[in-house]
């Protein structure tokens, strides 16, 4: 099994309270795409690997 395959997945809400977004704000970002990399589930759900949320913020960071 692959590290990537074990990478902890977070959902929208725990993501939207961790940087504390409305649901709009975070989904706008989608569209526009600037938010995380995301997975899609069969359900339509959406997952995101916590490894590329920590690397996303990390990218905000240095861009601020």
């Amino acid at each position: 099994m692959s590290v990537r395959a074990r990478d902890e997945k977070l959902t929208i809400k725990e993501v939207l309270a961790d940087l504390k977004v409305a649901p709009a704000t975070f989904y706008r970002w989608r569209q526009l795409g600037k938010a995380p990399r995301s997975i899609r589930l069969p359900n339509g759900d959406i997952r995101i690997r916590k490894s590329e949320y920590e690397r996303w913020l990390a990218e905000r960071e240095d861009a601020a």
